[in-house]
Order: structure tokens, then sequence, then C-alpha cells
């Protein structure tokens, strides 16, 4: 094993990798831009680095700026967490040229599985179902043209590279074709610095649901089961799941879909820990959709429902160790939901909401786990993705994970900043997900049936105002603005602020999370 690993990551993903690290007797070293000089994973490593300005080109993109940290720590292996470097096969290439473990998979199969459509190649040699499409990039508008009358509209036109919504785009008509491919491809272009795109046909009503697979370097490869990551916004998941609730209905769907990813990750010469992910249609049919290199930020709920701590085996394969694992030593016990925190105002767009975190008091107990990058007196930075924490709960049943999920929130104190909490507590009070009827148009269908409530900024002050000066005796119930005492507040002709006051009042709730 290890003796001491550079984690090229920021944030709750550089946290977890420094408590994983540490649990094995690793040394950990900390990578950090001018904006997290004071950040929670460099106060916990044992070591720290800098690596330039706040921008990610300057720091976290950097290769040559982590490749000469590690150096200088005498790092043996860099894990790239998610995101930045993590799928970027140069950069994978670079560490081994330098002689320093890259803690993923080898460097050709991120190049082969980071090509949506080479990944779609893949996928049809092993045997895997894919949705109807196109094979290679479109050359012109007159193939994209060709291509989608025969496939029949709706279709999807999608970046060949990237990932996260960008280069997307829901064509309904011929007349609409050729502008939404050039506004793809040019976002494409900006985002991935490769305009190239496919087309595909658009799967109604499906489900994103992806299988977690781990391999080792002695041609072992399991999977680990499903995750259901059907809420998303903008192709960006925002909860998840584990199991998928979908397999109750079709229960030999997991070992099919199982099947199909490992076959496909053995194609692609992968090892160590990635995610096949597949959409499911109303009627049971999976389709392959892409392959993520990668940790995925989801990885909690997988590791609370099978007992197996992914970041373990990352490193345990990455030192060249056999998977100990058999398939059929891998279960599945119980439920487990996550969502992510962010700084951001769902009633505004999800505009983001950087600022100092006044206050914060993270919920605890039983099946409770919340993987967090900030504390409190924190500033969030402007210059990177707002997500704060993933919050998890783990219970005997979905109904009851979906409780547990429920009273974790509602405990959870954030001040300072806008966050999504008591959206996430709607999302679990609302019938359709209770039900589990979930597609990834679900959260622009309950944005609709949602009405936020009004802003109250009187009770608000109020609220803040009594609590400040007479906190609440550990243990009591909640306050709500209606059990507050009348209090006289001069109206504002100023704009508030995005990022002031109570983060979680514009709920139907009305459940003020300042205990």
């Amino acid at each position: 094993m290890f003796r001491k690993v550079l984690i090229a990551n920021r944030g709750e993903i550089a946290v977890r990798l420094v408590r994983g690290l540490r649990e094995r007797g690793i040394r950990s070293i900390a990578v950090y831009s001018d904006a997290d000089r004071a950040s929670l994973a460099v106060s916990l490593a044992d070591e720290a680095a800098y690596i330039g300005p706040a921008a990610s080109a300057e720091s976290y993109l950097n290769t040559e700026a982590i490749l000469a940290a590690a150096r200088k720590h005498g790092a043996e292996a860099i894990h790239p967490g998610y995101g930045f470097l993590s799928e970027n096969a140069d950069f994978a290439q670079a560490c081994q040229s330098a002689g320093i473990v890259f803690i993923g998979p080898p460097p050709q199969a991120i190049r082969q599985m980071g090509s949506k459509t080479g990944a779609r190649r893949i996928a049809i040699k092993a045997g895997a179902p894919v949705v109807p499409g196109t094979e290679a990039a479109l050359e012109n508008i007159a193939q994209a043209r060709a291509a989608a009358k025969k496939l029949g509209y709706p279709v999807l036109l999608k970046a060949s590279a990237g990932g996260g919504g960008k280069g997307m785009r829901r064509v309904d008509r011929e007349e609409d074709l050729e502008a939404a491919l050039r506004d793809a491809s040019s976002e494409a272009l900006r985002a991935f610095k490769n305009g190239e795109m496919y087309v595909e046909k658009l799967v109604v009503e499906p489900r994103h649901i992806e299988i977690q697979v781990l391999g080792d370097q002695h041609g072992n490869m399991i999977h680990l089961g499903e995750r259901e990551c059907s809420i998303q916004r903008r192709h960006q998941k925002v909860m998840e799941e584990c199991p998928a609730p979908v397999m109750q209905r079709w229960p030999d769907l997991r070992r099919k879909m199982g099947e199909a990813a490992v076959k496909v990750a053995k194609a692609a010469g992968y090892t160590n820990a990635g995610t096949i992910e597949f959409l499911v249609d109303r009627d049971g049919n999976f389709y392959f959709l892409e392959m993520n290199t990668r940790l995925q930020v989801e990885h909690p709920v997988t590791e609370l429902v099978t007992g197996i701590d992914l970041v373990e085996w990352q490193l345990r394969i990455a030192s060249g160790e056999k998977l100990t694992i058999r398939q059929q030593d891998v279960t599945w016990t119980g439920s487990a939901i996550e969502c992510r925190v962010y700084a951001e105002d769902p009633d505004q767009n999800y505009l983001p909401s950087p600022g100092k975190i006044e206050h914060l008091r993270e919920p605890s107990g039983p099946g409770i786990r919340i993987d967090s990058g900030v504390y409190e007196g924190w500033t969030v930075p402007m210059e990177y993705d707002p997500l704060l924490a993933k919050l998890c709960a783990w219970a005997s049943t979905r109904e009851a994970a979906t409780q547990r999920l429920d009273r974790a929130l509602s405990e959870y104190t954030l001040t300072g900043v806008r966050t999504n909490l008591s959206f996430f507590r709607e999302i679990l009070a609302d019938k359709e997900f209770q039900a589990a009827r979930l597609t990834t148009a679900f959260l622009d269908e309950f944005s609709r049936r949602r009405i936020p409530a009004p802003d109250n900024l009187e009770a608000e002050a109020a609220a803040a105002l009594v609590l400040s000066v007479c906190p609440l005796p550990h243990g009591r119930a909640s306050v709500t603005s209606a059990t507050l005492p009348p209090v006289s507040v001069p109206p504002s002709t100023e704009p508030r602020p995005s990022g002031s006051g109570q983060t979680n009042w514009r709920t139907s709730h009305r459940e003020a999370s300042l205990r």
C-alpha cells in the first residue's frame, strides 16, 4: 500500500479522501488554490501544497503544478477525485510518465470511454443494448438531417466529449435541427474544446440508472449494483438512491444490467472504480448511455447499502492487489438516499450563492452520513461548483430512509448563504417521489407542481432576532414563523442580497432550521 498520496481536488471529496487515507495509515497531501487556503481539506491533511490562483485553469487543472507538488512532497500516487482532471487521459498518462501512480483507470480506457461515440462502439461490440443513433461524429447538417429522419423525431443532439448536459439539445422538428446543432456544437467547443456531435433517438420517460463496477489489474471485474439518478436538473444529478425503486417491478433487471456493465468495462480494458450509465424506458428496456471513468459524486449510497468502501478498493487496486470480493459476495441491504447540498437558490433558477457561512450545524444520528467540505466561518468561493456537502440517509426500507432524511434535513442549520435544503424537504414530501414515479423529467414536472411560498421578510427577521438572543435549549422542537411573537420590522427599500439570511424559509413547511 502507498505511504503518501496527493489529492488533486478540493471540497468535500478532498475531505473524504483525506479521511479515507488516514484510516489506512497513508499520509495525505492536499493541494489548494488562493481561494482554498483556509479550506477544511487543507486543515485536515497531513501536508498541503499551493498550486496557483483561484481560477481552476491555473490551479486544479494545471497538470504541471500538480505534478510538481507531488514530486516535491514525495507522493507515490495521485487521487483525482471527480471533476477537474479525473477523466483526463493526458493527465493520467503524465502521472505514469512521472513515475506516479494514477488512482484510476489506464489512460487508454479513459480516452476510449471519454468519447461518447467511441464508447457506443465499444458497448455495441460488447453486446450491450444502446440507444439507436449515429456511431460516428456528424460531419455536416445533411448527415444530421438524414440521421434524425431515419430515427424519427424527437431526437437528442449530444456532444461526443464531456458531460453535465453541455452540448446537448432536444429537437422535436426538422426545422429546428440546424440551429440546435450549431448552438450545441458551439457550447461543446467552449466547454470541452471539442465540438463534435452525434444524434440519438430520444427515449420517452426514461429513468437514469447507473451501475457501479470495480475491476482489478488481474482481469477480475464485478458490479456493485445500481443507483437511481433520475432526479436531475440541466442533466446534472441532484438526488440519488440505492437500490433503484424500479428493481422491484423488474427483479431480474439488476442482473441483466450488471452483466452488461461488466462486459462493457472489460471490453474497454478498464480497471479501478467506474460507472456504466444506462437509460431505462417505461417498459423496462435499458440502453447504454456512457461511462464515467472515475469515482462518482453519489458513491456513498452504494457504500451504505453494500458495505463496500469504494475508496479503499480504489487504493488497493491501484497498488496492485487482487479483488477478494466475488460477484456472489455482493449483497444489498436496506435503502440509501443522497441529496447534494448546494449554495444556491432554487427559487431563483438555482442562482449560486457564494459568501460566508455564518452558522453551521450538521445533522447526525442513526443511519446518517454527511460528506462535507465546509465549516462555520468558511467563505464559499464563487470560482467553483457550489457543492457544500452530500447528506445521506440509510434505513431498512425506502420509506424509512425518506423519513430519516427528512428528519436530518430538519436539523441542518446553515446561514449566511442560500441553500437547497428546504427544496429537498419539499421533494421528499411530494407524492410522486414517495410513489417512486421517477423519470429524468421529474424535477421539471415537480417545479411546475410546486408553488414557492412568498417572501416573508418580517417573519424571517423576527425569527433571526429571537433565536439570536434566545437560542433554544438543545433537544427542543423547531420554531416556526407561526409560533414566534410579533416583532415590528420596518420595511426595507434595499434589495435583499442573495447571500444573506436564513436559507430555508421559502418553503411550504415554514420550519426554521435554526433550533
